[in-house]
């Protein structure tokens, strides 16, 4: 079997279920779920020794991420959606860990302190941008349910976690100077 198959030459592509141009909102979305799960790739490996454990939530959320994607690429009608609740419970488990971990913060923090840090807000931003390329799609096509409370707690999850790893590595996180009091 090759990998390239040509068949998307002409600007299309076969979602689950029919075939659309490669501009689909659906397409769009699932793409940046998948450029969330390459950047996840790169958080993951450039964890300290001291982090394994987000180091497996990662590996976790990688595979929930497949999930969400094949889930937005159904176009079929079906509801049997892989993604479950119980996914954006634990991720709302984790953000409470990680956020009594690190020291309290009453203003904004800019993205950076370890690079591990510094990856995990990569990916807070890329999964906000999922979550609103998801939210984007009108179609009448059913959307998985889960997708985008789980897109939502997986940025908050990212920014906890970062803060966590700064901690634990004692690099603080860097205050946004010209800001107010935020966090009360």
């Amino acid at each position: 079997m090759k990998i390239y198959t040509k068949k998307g030459d002409k600007g299309e592509t076969q979602l689950i279920g029919r075939k659309v141009p490669k501009t689909n909102e659906r397409v769009n979305a699932y793409g940046t779920v998948d450029e969330l799960n390459s950047f996840i790739g790169v958080a993951a490996a450039s964890l300290p020794e001291n982090c394994k454990d987000i180091q497996q939530e990662l590996l976790e959320i990688q595979h929930e991420l497949f999930d969400i994607g094949g889930d937005l690429a159904n176009v079929t009608g079906r509801s049997d959606w892989a993604l479950s609740a119980k996914a954006v419970t634990r991720l709302e488990g984790a953000i409470d860990r990680y956020w009594e971990e690190a020291p309290e913060i009453k203003t904004f923090i800019l993205p950076g302190g370890t690079k591990a840090a510094a990856d995990m807000h990569v990916c807070r931003t890329v999964a906000r941008r999922a979550e609103r390329m998801t939210a984007a799609i009108s179609d009448d096509d059913p959307m998985p349910p889960e997708a985008l409370p789980y897109l939502n707690r997986l940025s908050d999850y990212f920014f906890a976690a970062a803060r966590a790893v700064n901690h634990r590595n004692d690099v603080p996180d860097i205050a946004y100077a010209r800001g107010k009091t935020v966090f009360k």
